[in-house]
């Protein structure tokens, strides 16, 4: 049995823990809301199927990473990947036009392209987001390659850029720093926001943005599985919990979000209010199905191109009858994530003799 000076030390302990809590709600809730996760659910499988040998590459490119997809307003799909040629376009059937900015980049991640059909290329290996004209000239570079650090004109590993109707940039400032970056159409810089953590206004690598038609800036907090919503001043609205983890984000017209949920592997269709509409897709090796689903772009007739990193490929799905069935892929389990040293023969080396 306790004393009583133990039980009035309990309580006193309860008493501070409880005072606590009720002077930060909103702190201790938006901790919970970034990490806590429910289980999924079957939604509306979204009609859609895998389209095989789309792309006619050219005969000397070599195979390696995908990383990011964009289409032009022509239906002219450009393709940014890890190896050679890193960017390319091909018209709306798959047909190889010409590669494009070679030398330009060192380890591509993501493509967008605005509404003048400039090209925007964000690498993060020389941690550089570069505006392109078609053609390939440069014309306007934001950080400085091979250079990365936090400041108001340098990047750590970028990850993604959005526009406004203005001509605004947004920059996902992702794997080294942990923050959105503010420019003008002329790249002056006009405001950063956020650091890392999980909560509200916090990112755990922000990893893609796009912006909506009313100028909300969304951000795909990935590691916080979650989509975060500010104003075009980076004033917190409100987040998306649930969903998966976005790797890639864009609006359509009709204000629906499209992620591609790389953690889970599958493509998410979202409404105006965050609610998930349907999906399709799974982990895996085969068509249709997908290893690190990174970047997606949506084309003539919602056709659906995706970066799939691991396969090495661009996957193109094409958009079929409407149908009532539910998916058959839930996620549980992230896939193709973590590792754990090697135990084997070489690791233990310098225990064994060498002749």
């Amino acid at each position: 049995m306790s004393s009583p000076r133990t039980v009035k030390h309990r309580r006193n302990l309860l008493a501070i823990a409880l005072a606590l809590i009720a002077v930060s709600p909103r702190h201790a809730c938006a901790q919970v809301a970034a990490v806590a996760a429910r289980p999924f659910q079957a939604v509306p499988a979204l009609p859609y199927r895998v389209v095989t040998n789309f792309f006619k590459f050219p005969k000397d490119m070599i195979a390696g990473e995908t990383a990011g997809v964009a289409v032009n307003a022509q239906g002219h799909i450009f393709l940014f990947q890890r190896t050679k040629p890193m960017l390319a376009e091909y018209d709306a059937k798959g047909n190889f036009v010409h590669s494009i900015g070679e030398g330009l980049f060192s380890h591509p991640h993501g493509l967008r392209i605005d509404a003048d059909g400039n090209l925007w290329t964000i690498d993060d290996g020389s941690h550089l987001v570069l505006k392109l004209d078609p053609s390939g000239t440069v014309l306007l570079v934001l950080g400085r390659i091979n250079t990365g650090a936090e400041a108001d004109w340098l990047f750590n590993k970028p990850a993604d850029v959005a526009f406004a109707k203005n001509g605004d940039i947004y920059v996902a400032d992702g794997y080294g720093n942990s923050r959105v970056v503010k420019f003008d159409r002329d790249g002056k810089h006009l405001k950063s926001w956020g650091k890392y953590g999980t909560a509200t206004g916090e990112f755990n690598l922000p990893h893609t943005v796009a912006v909506d038609k009313a100028g909300r800036v969304y951000v795909g907090d990935r590691e916080n599985q979650r989509i975060q919503i500010f104003d075009s001043e980076g004033n917190f609205l409100k987040q998306w919990t649930g969903i998966g983890y976005p790797y890639g984000l864009v609006i359509t017209p009709d204000q629906h979000v499209w992620m591609a949920d790389g953690g889970y592997d599958r493509i998410v269709e979202l409404d105006p209010g965050g609610k998930i509409l349907g999906a399709f897709g799974e982990p895996g090796h085969q068509p249709g199905q997908m290893a690190w689903a990174h970047f997606l772009a949506i084309g003539p007739h919602q056709t659906i191109y995706v970066a799939d990193v691991l396969n090495w490929r661009f996957q193109v799905f094409a958009r079929t009858a409407p149908t009532t069935n539910l998916t058959q892929y839930i996620p549980s389990v992230r896939m193709f994530w973590g590792a754990a040293p090697s135990v084997g023969w070489s690791s233990k080396q310098t225990e064994m003799p060498t002749k």
